[in-house]
């Protein structure tokens, strides 16, 4: 095998399913596997010489996180983090890795550092979160509505009925276990909350689309830097949303913008669609209302649109829907920056 930058040993090198990263002990990129290329993007060429920081997301450069776990590793001889990781192309990837410190006779020669891409994993992980959080709160209305009913009821008959008792009884018990699924989903969502980039998570968004072939037809025309704070999870659920519904409903590419404008991002998604009936347009993001032009074979409930404009609420955002009959739509969605007053 020639020797090229970056080379390791010809075994390690071709190891592609992990990241194999030798690095010296400052923490600069020496060694470079293939797994490595193919996770991020970049050639040994590009990144021996580099500081390993080079892979973080810019909020955990500012953080340490880098030298903690190399500090980590060289007092306790390993490290281990999972985490946001960034490619080549700006997009993340949730990785699980692990630093070892390497010593000669008891001085540092450098470090190993192992990183597995677990993206599609956390990504199963996240929407089934997300599928438990939209759940959960759909669940909460008809069992606040059945409580209120009940008590209706009671108003209109005398004494003490068995059943009713019994359903009421019932509507506790469902309440009380909405509540502990609201709770265990809030818990989750707190747990996701963080700094990210707009961008990346519409990106991101995109990769989850189930219509088939839609990914393909999607083009990223301008896509501003933007930070903002909340639950990555639940806005990635609401762009996807959205870039579904475009695929859903028109067979031509679908154009998407991200602009940052003074506090605010714009994200717009237009297609080229049957576009949405004037008359529907004020109710479209009812649950269950999907618009007269809606076909069954179309698939969808009417529950895409409306959980988005709730999640956008959610983040004091707005969300517009510009549609033309057999010209396309095209849905804006504005979001304040993380630095907005």
């Amino acid at each position: 095998m020639s020797t090229r930058a970056g080379a390791l040993d010809p075994w390690v090198e071709q190891v592609a399913l992990f990241a194999i990263v030798k690095l010296d002990p400052d923490g600069t990129v020496r060694g470079w596997n293939t797994g490595a290329e193919l996770g991020t993007g970049y050639s040994a060429e590009e990144v021996v010489g580099h500081h390993v920081s080079r892979f973080y997301r810019a909020v955990d450069v500012d953080q340490g996180l880098p030298e903690e776990l190399l500090d980590t590793a060289r007092t306790h001889g390993s490290a281990e983090d999972h985490g946001w990781r960034v490619r080549k192309d700006g997009t993340e990837l949730w990785a699980h890795v692990t630093v070892t410190a390497i010593y000669d006779d008891d001085v540092l020669c450098g470090f190993v550092e192992i990183i597995r891409d677990t993206t599609a994993e956390k990504r199963a992980l996240d929407e089934q979160v997300s599928l438990q959080r939209t759940f959960a709160h759909d669940l909460m209305s008809p069992v606040t509505a059945l409580s209120g009913y009940l008590d209706l009821l009671q108003e209109e008959i005398d004494g003490d009925h068995r059943y009713l008792r019994l359903a009421r009884e019932t509507g506790e018990h469902l309440a009380a276990m909405a509540g502990a699924l609201m709770a265990d989903a809030l818990l989750s969502a707190r747990e996701e909350e963080r700094v990210f980039d707009v961008s990346l998570v519409v990106r991101g968004a995109a990769s989850v689309v189930l219509q088939a072939g839609a990914e393909e037809r999607i083009r990223f025309d301008r896509l501003d830097h933007a930070e903002i704070r909340g639950d990555v999870l639940a806005l990635r659920r609401a762009f996807a949303n959205v870039l579904e519904n475009a695929a859903r409903y028109s067979a031509d590419e679908i154009h998407v913008d991200v602009i940052r404008s003074g506090a605010h991002v714009r994200v717009s998604v237009r297609d080229a669609g049957r576009g949405i009936h004037p008359d529907d347009i004020a109710g479209i993001t009812t649950p269950g209302e999907r618009g007269r032009f809606a076909d069954p074979t179309d698939g969808g409930s009417g529950l895409g649109l409306a959980s988005t404009a709730t999640a956008i609420a959610g983040y004091c955002g707005t969300l517009e829907i510009d549609s033309e009959v057999g010209v396309g739509t095209t849905i804006t969605i504005t979001l304040p920056l993380i630095d907005a007053d």
